[in-house]
C-alpha cells in the first residue's frame, strides 16, 4: 500500500562513519533497548533531549538538549503527504475512532536553545491504516510556542502492509531548511521488520487510563535559538498591503510579495522564512 521502501537520502551526515556515530550515541542505545518493551510498561525510559544533564541541582528555564547526539535524522516523505493542511493542534474530530494519543515535546537548535515558531506539519493513517487523500482527516500543522514547545492530540495510527506504526511530520524553523521525518512507537513487533524504522526516532510512550501519552524532542540543524519579538505583540496588517514579518494575518487577507498577489489560507503571525512563495500551507498565489 505504501511505497516507503528505502531510506531517505536527505541526511547531511558524511559517510558511514558519521552514520555509525549517530546510531551508537547514548540516547539511541537507550531507545533501542526499550524498543521491545510493551507500551503499558514503558514509563519514559528512552532519553529525551531535555533530560541529558544531571537534575540534582535547580532546574533552569531552558531544558537541556546536548548529550552528544546529532540532529534528529530525516526520513522519507512517502506518497501520502498533502500541502495546505489546516492550522490545528488536535486531529480529533466528532466520531473519531481509535485510542487517543497526545504527543508533546520541544524543538531545539544545535546549541540547545529552544526554537520558537517552528512549523510542524503532521499526517498519519487512521485507525484502519488508511490515509485521507481527498480531505484532511488526520492532517494538520501547528507552531511551537516561545518556549519551543508543541503538543498534538490525535489517535494511535493503524497498521497497513509493510510498515510499523508511525507518525509523519515536517519541521521548519523560520528561514531554515525543512526536516521530513517519522516517529515510532516502542514495543511494536513490526519495528523489527520495517526497513525504514530507526530507533533514534522512538517516542517515549506511557499509558494514561484508556489513552496514551507520548513525548519526543526534535533537534534541528539550526545554530542558536529563538527569542520573542521586543514588544511581544504582532502588528496588524490591513488587507492589500505588502507582506511583512511580524504581522498577524487572518484567513482571507491579501498581500503582495515580490510583485505577486497572495491570499492567506490560515491565521498566523508572519516570520522571516515564511514568505508567501515558501509556505503554500499558509498562502495561495492569486
Amino acid at each position: 500500500m505504501d511505497d516507503e521502501r528505502t531510506e531517505s537520502t536527505e541526511s547531511t551526515e558524511s559517510g558511514h562513519d558519521g552514520d555509525r556515530r549517530r546510531r551508537i550515541s547514548r540516547k539511541n542505545v537507550l531507545k533501542a533497548a526499550v524498543a521491545a518493551v510493551p507500551l503499558p510498561l514503558l514509563l519514559g525510559g528512552a532519553a529525551l533531549a531535555r533530560d541529558a544533564k544531571p537534575s540534582d541541582g535547580p532546574l533552569t528555564p531552558t531544558p537541556y538538549c546536548d548529550d552528544g547526539d546529532h540532529p534528529t535524522p530525516p526520513q522519507m516523505e512517502g506518497p501520502y503527504f498533502k500541502p495546505n493542511s489546516p492550522l490545528r493542534d488536535s486531529l480529533i474530530q466528532p466520531g473519531t475512532q481509535g485510542t487517543r494519543l497526545t504527543v508533546s515535546g520541544f524543538v531545539f537548535g544545535l546549541t540547545c536553545q529552544p526554537l520558537a515558531r517552528v512549523l510542524l506539519d503532521w499526517w498519519q493513517a487512521d485507525v484502519n491504516g488508511a490515509y485521507d487523500n481527498v480531505g484532511f482527516r488526520f492532517r494538520g500543522h501547528q507552531f511551537t510556542d516561545e518556549r519551543g514547545a508543541f503538543k498534538l492530540t490525535t489517535i494511535v495510527p493503524g497498521l497497513y502492509p509493510g510498515r510499523t506504526r508511525h507518525l509523519h511530520v515536517k519541521l521548519q524553523a523560520p528561514n531554515q531548511p525543512i526536516l521530513t521525518t517519522q516517529l515510532y512507537f516502542p514495543g511494536e513487533p513490526r519495528n523489527n521488520t520495517d526497513p525504514i524504522f530507526d530507533p533514534a526516532l522512538l517516542m517515549n510512550v506511557r499509558q494514561n487510563g484508556s489513552a496514551k501519552e507520548a513525548s519526543f524532542d526534535f533537534v534541528l540543524r539550526v545554530r542558536g535559538g529563538s527569542t520573542p519579538s521586543p514588544t511581544g505583540q504582532p502588528t496588524t496588517q490591513p488587507p492589500g498591503g505588502s507582506w511583512s514579518a511580524g504581522t498577524d494575518y487572518r484567513t482571507g487577507d491579501q498581500v503582495t510579495y515580490d510583485g505577486a498577489a497572495y491570499a492567506c489560507l490560515q491565521p498566523h503571525t508572519a516570520r522571516a522564512g515564511w514568505e508567501p512563495p515558501s509556505v503554500p500551507a499558509l498562502w495561495r498565489r492569486t
